[in-house]
């Protein structure tokens, strides 16, 4: 019963994409066959005053109707061109996260069950909402610190939504198994584990507890940077479904005219935030990955705040490191070092010509070196070397774009303050910093010092190994003797869990398949 709900709940969402008229605004004229012949029924069924709107407004219109976990789902593959496109990631980049407040008293029960203990003991005062998103809302409180009251920020997981959120990732599941299924060449983008990733992202951004050891983690790395910071986290009034925090006064960065008003330097704040964005990068390996301006605010001495942390990136050392040089390579125009990076990372499959790869990023690099630096973009040089590296079958490498996404975002926030931004300028004290202190001699003495230890690990484990390998040896060769053999409840177990997949494919089909026939006739 499970598929066939989702089913439903699936064709539910198709026909709302069909009305709000998201179908109709995609390229359809350039499909063929039974694609191309939906996208035209799609448009006969289109809302009339739909087609008056852009195609962002009818997608935000859309998912609206559709609730908050489809206001996730947006926002997530706005982080995946790979997948949807860059035309609809940009698209979907600019839906907002603003939803209908819930009632006080409820977030007073989630508070008081999620903590223990009642919201007087908690708070000297709780007032109303002053902000909702899809996954909770924000309160504006007191709490007593040290005998006097303090200001605080309290974030309350919204009623009901982890249920609806698992409900429509069954359908999201359905979806992609069907798209597997029967669209091969989808195959390669993995429709799958990419939503596996999303339920993975969701289940962290529903608890609160992993978002405030995200801001106490950001903000130990950036307790001596200049003119940025996270606001501190109150662990005593902090649970899976409350976050108290520090309450930040300050100018929201998308709010330009307030920013000039309050007498700030738009064109150093531009730089600070770039700055900042690429110091967390390349010097912690750990970003802020939703650094949109409705989470960015200005203090009144110029620092920048950065509030709603339950997106966050990571990238390794060795990541950290061929980013660092495939940048450095564009500056220098080395393009087949940028080639061989790509190779030694193992983003390009070795059957490709390393000379060939070095051909396509040259056809990136060359035109960008022609302009004024002013209006070069980094985000945009990274968007273009990962469609070049899809023709080299580079296989999807979420933490790089989450990092491309990030980047855009922040590279276009800084354009907003400083229309004539020179990315390059303002970020080579920071990469240039970073890959002297990291690509040189030091570099070489660091990575011998881990190989040490690595190589030291590998000896105390070396016993343990040998046995490993004695045992794996012994049973090869009785499976070479007597072959590969499965006892008769495994062997029950795989031909159930087979034949019942089949089924909830064919259930979930035909109730998608009747559904829309129902919506027709009751329409014609």
């Amino acid at each position: 019963m499970s598929s066939v709900g989702a089913g439903f709940r699936l064709a539910r969402a198709g026909w709302v994409l069909v009305r709000e008229g998201v179908i109709a605004a995609l390229p359809g004229e350039e499909l063929s066959g039974l694609p191309k012949f939906g996208w035209r029924l799609a448009r006969l069924f289109t809302r009339r005053r739909a087609l008056a709107y852009e195609r962002s407004d009818r997608l935000a219109k859309a998912v609206v109707r559709l609730g908050p976990s489809y206001v996730k789902l947006g926002q997530f593959l706005a982080t995946r061109p790979d997948v949807v496109g860059n035309d609809m990631a940009l698209d979907l980049a600019m839906l907002q996260d603003k939803m209908h407040t819930f009632p006080k008293v409820e977030a007073v029960a989630a508070i008081e069950a999620s903590l223990g203990r009642k919201v007087g003991d908690l708070y000297a005062e709780f007032g109303d909402p002053v902000a909702a998103a899809s996954i909770a809302q924000v309160h504006a409180a007191e709490a007593i610190h040290d005998g006097a009251a303090t200001k605080v920020a309290v974030k309350v997981i919204r009623p009901g939504v982890r249920r609806r959120f698992f409900q429509d990732l069954e359908s999201y599941f359905l979806a992609a198994h069907l798209q597997e299924k029967y669209i091969p060449s989808s195959r390669r983008l993995r429709p799958v584990e990419v939503t596996e990733t999303l339920a993975q992202t969701t289940k962290i951004e529903m608890d609160l507890r992993l978002e405030a050891a995200a801001l106490s983690e950001l903000g130990e790395n950036t307790k001596d940077d200049p003119g940025f910071r996270v606001p501190s986290v109150d662990w005593e009034r902090t649970g899976r479904d409350v976050l108290t925090m520090e309450w930040v006064d300050g100018v929201k960065m998308n709010n330009i005219a307030g920013l000039e008003e309050a007498g700030h330097d738009l064109k150093a704040i531009a730089a600070n935030l770039i700055q900042s964005f690429l110091r967390h990068t390349l010097r912690d390996g750990f970003f802020h990955a939703d650094m949109h301006p409705g989470n960015l605010f200005v203090e009144a001495n110029g620092t920048i705040v950065a509030v709603d942390l339950g997106i966050a990136g990571r990238l390794g050392k060795k990541e950290r490191r061929f980013l660092a040089e495939i940048l450095y390579g564009f500056i220098t125009r080395d393009y087949l070092r940028v080639a061989e990076v790509h190779f030694e990372a193992g983003y390009v499959p070795r059957q490709h010509n390393v000379a060939a790869f070095a051909q396509a990023i040259r056809a990136i690099g060359e035109p960008i070196h022609g302009q004024p630096a002013e209006t070069i973009s980094m985000a945009k040089l990274l968007t273009l070397l990962f469609e070049v590296t899809e023709l080299f079958d580079m296989a999807t490498r979420p933490e790089l774009i989450l990092l491309q996404k990030t980047m855009v975002v922040v590279e276009g926030v800084a354009r907003t303050l400083d229309p004539a931004f020179n990315m390059w300028k303002t970020a080579e004290p920071v990469v240039g910093g970073w890959i002297a202190g990291n690509l040189g001699p030091r570099s070489m003495m660091i990575d011998a010092r881990d190989g040490a230890k690595a190589l030291l690990t590998l000896a105390r484990q070396a016993p343990e190994l040998a046995a490993r390998t004695d045992r794996l040896s012994r049973e090869i060769d009785l499976m070479a003797e007597h072959g590969l053999r499965f006892d008769e409840t495994t062997a029950r177990a795989i031909g159930k869990a087979e034949a019942r997949y089949s089924r909830s494919g064919r259930v979930a089909l035909w109730v998608i398949a009747l559904t829309l026939v129902y919506i027709a006739w009751k329409i014609l």
